[in-house]
């Protein structure tokens, strides 16, 4: 019996061997897998052969406002990279953009969904106004790139907006390039007033800082900004609004009018109300560069000859770099209709992946940081320039003009980047 029972526990003892040494065979195949991280751990999200990314956008909202189409811009770039073979033999998996609905806690479950469920080693891109995640992620240094159009953006070491920082705080560079393209467009800004309408929410306020400088900046003179505007929706009259317009210059109207007013319904209003009213000046905005507007005969009418300001290299372009967006889109996703989501999205995946490039092989999130934040610069005619880590605290200083004249969009000052000035 005691033979019987040695050759037994014999006989388990190699079992168990063999079972250990597959099991170890096994974890060896899987840390292969991953990227080493700077202390032997792993890069989360990494492999071997690829780099995991997802993104958060604002899908879906109650004002209807949507930034989905980023998603289609992003996966293309992001598939010309794959079909190159990848940056350093990696692919790109994108697991694609969860939906924020344009609430702050919404993000932020979406941000920890896609780090700690998915496993993700960036966010791209990450488009929505009210973002939540800003927080959570610098905490946990996982790298985010998108439109950096609020103050989350601003003052992190992981948040890199494709434009830089658009809230830039008292004494920090705050853009010029808007009104000096305008001033150029209108052979110099010597003699002219600029009025600045913008809405009552703490962001246009902000915008209406901003802008009035850029413009004052590049020789304009300020007839007034007005934040008296509701931002939940158009008011029933605009004649009170237009009447301080017709007469802020002097008790004439103003040579310029900047609308800081998020949504085309406010602009279409406004605009189709000063028209009424007799006003011939100059109207711009930075959202009226919409393809959509065109569809809708109404809209079109209220916004022919407004001038838009769109941070990014408008598609009418010749510029191969659009040339290129636009192949990349249309292989993605045959038929697409260019809108400025998209570009946004396609130019912060575009930064992510020259990120990547220059970090190298040896991939950590520590070691990507370390990139974007050590006197990274990238300049591209897409979108102009950006440096990091300077533009975590301002902005990139570049941008179009696009003129809707004749019912269709033309190329009025093509991308180009200026200094900034410290805000006052």
């Amino acid at each position: 019996m005691r033979r019987r029972h040695d050759r037994v526990r014999r006989i388990g003892v190699r079992r168990g061997a063999a079972a250990g040494l597959v099991l170890a065979l096994l974890a060896g195949c899987a840390a292969q897998q991953r990227a080493p991280g700077p202390a032997g751990g792993a890069a989360p999200g990494v492999t071997d052969t690829t780099v995991k990314v997802g993104g958060v956008l604002t899908r879906t909202s109650a004002s209807g406002y949507s930034t989905k189409d980023a998603e289609i811009g992003a996966r293309a770039r992001f598939e010309r990279a794959n079909a190159a073979g990848g940056v350093h033999g990696r692919r790109i998996e994108f697991v694609g953009a969860e939906d924020d609905g344009q609430d702050a806690a919404k993000g932020d479950a979406a941000a920890k969904k896609l780090v700690q469920k998915d496993e993700v080693f960036a966010l791209v891109p990450v488009h929505a106004p009210n973002f939540g995640g800003a927080a959570f992620l610098e905490q946990q240094g996982v790298p985010w790139f998108g439109w950096a159009t609020g103050p989350q953006w601003c003052g992190t070491r992981t948040g890199f907006g494709y434009n830089g920082c658009l809230a830039p705080k008292k004494g920090a560079g705050s853009q010029t390039w808007w009104g000096r393209q305008m001033a150029e467009l209108l052979g110099g800004a010597a003699g002219k007033s600029v009025y600045v309408q913008t809405s009552d929410s703490s962001g246009s306020k902000y915008g209406g800082t901003t802008i009035s400088q850029s413009f004052t900046a590049a020789g304009f003179e300020l007839a007034g900004v007005n934040s008296g505007l509701p931002a939940a929706a158009p008011p029933p009259d605009w004649l009170p609004y237009v009447n301080k317009i017709m007469t802020s210059d002097g008790g004439g109207p103003p040579d310029v009018v900047v609308s800081v007013i998020a949504g085309t319904k406010f602009n279409v209003g406004l605009y189709a109300a000063l028209k009424r009213a007799g006003y011939k000046g100059v109207l711009t905005d930075a959202t009226s560069y919409d393809a959509a507007i065109l569809a809708d005969p109404a809209s079109a009418e209220a916004l022919e000859g407004v001038i838009a300001a769109p941070m990014f290299e408008p598609f009418e372009s010749t510029a191969p770099e659009i040339a290129q967006l636009k192949a990349d889109v249309e292989k993605a996703a045959p038929g697409t209709r260019l809108t400025q989501h998209l570009a946004i999205g396609y130019w912060a995946a575009d930064i992510f992946l020259d990120m990547l490039t220059k970090t190298g092989k040896d991939l950590t999130r520590e070691r990507f940081l370390a990139t974007g934040n050590g006197s990274y610069s990238y300049e591209n005619a897409g979108f102009g320039r950006i440096r990091y880590p300077r533009d975590h605290s301002e902005p990139n200083g570049c941008g179009a003009l696009v003129k809707l004249e004749g019912g269709a969009f033309t190329v009025a000052k093509s991308m180009k980047c200026f200094e900034n000035v410290p805000l006052r």
